[in-house]
């Protein structure tokens, strides 16, 4: 049966970069402290384990790379995790010990092909423990271009729960008119994002695909200071002259018709909480559903491959 309350939590936050332990650390703590506030799904920001290397350069300039910088980049390497792995194996315990449905933007190391290759991944766990599974950014935006690898459509996914249908995409995916159109295909309901933009216009986009997907909206940021940084890094160099503040938050969560049901957070950390009422998204689709009586497929249609993308094929002679 399914449910016609939920309440969310948005974590607006960061771990120490660099450093997975610390990372699963704040994600225990600031869940049982979102449990303790009646909290069913708890969501934290994009790649908060082990952290968004915002400001870093890695050594790199167009055509050349630093050793240092391939160091820094080798240890931002080893604070990822494999899913399924040690790490979700973990999650998994806190989130069946809360009876709580975990979102958490991870950093992925591949497993199957190539250990070189690193994805900005969310990962979605269920109150049994069990893992629902995941979703790979399709495309790393400027410069994440260095550190990740492109996703592909087998995991735009949207998961069925009690309370509904939850997917999402991460940041910059949300301007991929395309890639909205196949979460709204599935029927999401609860509609996460993800992201590192503290920026004003931001907050038009998360308005923007409430009221176009008829949905809820939970975007999550992190709120970063150089103290989150080590300072032995090689690149350190990159911020040590900007301000404290390296991401101002801006988490937030908008209800189907676009409306805030709690206004974005800025310059701290904290903890969003807000019961959504889940009968408005049937009465936010009353007059506008995208893909149902205003999506005139004899006009318009949309072709996915949702097919996982191989590199090697072993075929038997």
């Amino acid at each position: 049966m399914r449910k016609n309350h939920l309440k969310v939590a948005v974590v607006q936050s960061a771990p120490i970069l660099f450093n997975k332990q610390s990372a699963l650390d704040k994600i225990a703590s600031m869940t049982k402290e979102a449990t303790h506030q009646g909290a069913e799904l708890i969501v934290f920001p994009e790649v908060f384990l082990p952290g968004y290397p915002r400001g870093l350069s890695f050594g790199t300039r167009v055509g050349s790379r630093t050793a240092d910088g391939r160091k820094d980049w080798e240890r931002y390497w080893a604070s990822a995790i494999e899913i399924p792995g040690a790490e979700t194996r973990t999650l998994g315990e806190l989130a069946k010990e809360l009876g709580v449905y975990l979102v958490i933007g991870v950093v992925e190391r591949d497993q199957e092909f190539s250990t070189g290759t690193l994805f900005n991944s969310i990962v979605y766990i269920g109150p049994d423990g069990e893992l629902l599974g995941k979703h790979r950014k399709l495309v790393p935006t400027g410069s994440e271009r260095l550190l990740w690898g492109q996703g592909d459509g087998s995991t735009l996914s949207v998961f069925n729960t009690p309370f509904g249908k939850i997917g999402g995409l991460i940041c910059w995916e949300n301007y991929m008119p395309l890639a909205r159109t196949a979460m709204y295909a599935q029927g999401i309901d609860i509609y996460i994002a993800p992201t590192a933009d503290a920026r004003d216009t931001w907050q038009a986009t998360i308005r923007h695909i409430a009221c176009e997907g008829r949905c809820f909206v939970i975007s999550c940021n992190q709120y970063v200071t150089k103290a989150s940084y080590p300072t032995d890094l090689a690149c350190y160099e990159d911020i040590k002259e900007d301000a404290d503040i390296l991401s101002r938050g801006g988490s937030a969560i908008v209800g189907p018709l676009g409306d805030y049901i709690v206004e974005p957070l800025y310059n701290e950390e904290g903890i969003l909480i807000a019961t959504l009422d889940l009968s408005e998204i049937i009465q936010s689709r009353f007059d506008f559903d995208v893909v149902g009586h205003y999506s005139r497929p004899d006009i318009f249609q949309l072709v996915i491959n949702d097919n996982k993308q191989e590199i090697v094929r072993s075929k038997k002679l």
